[in-house]
């Protein structure tokens, strides 16, 4: 789930790590790790669905941003279905009991 995660943050805009890590708590996954975000950049990277540059900084080292692309947007409309259909499903029968 957290690919699914990853994309919907840079499907609103281009993050680099640390960015997307900041995006993803503030949404309500705190407890999300760093390097559980790095390693997903880095997969999703090498899957061919996230595109990347680097933007020159004052204040440090260069940073690495990630952009979705076309198979990114693909991606993560086949990880929005599956999740409507998943959690349709567990609210059905979590309720059921309570109904």
């Amino acid at each position: 789930m957290l690919d699914a995660a990853v994309l919907a943050v840079l499907d609103d805009a281009d993050g680099y790590g640390y960015d997307v890590v900041r995006r993803l708590r503030a949404a309500g996954l705190e407890d999300v790790g760093d390097a559980s975000v790095y390693g997903t950049l880095r997969r999703l990277y090498s899957a061919g669905v996230l595109s990347s540059y680097v933007v020159p900084s004052d204040e440090g080292p260069h940073r690495k941003y990630y952009g979705i692309n076309p198979q990114g947007r693909a991606m993560l409309a086949t990880q929005r279905k599956e999740w409507e259909e998943f959690s349709g499903a567990m609210s059905a029968l979590l309720m059921k009991g309570a109904a």
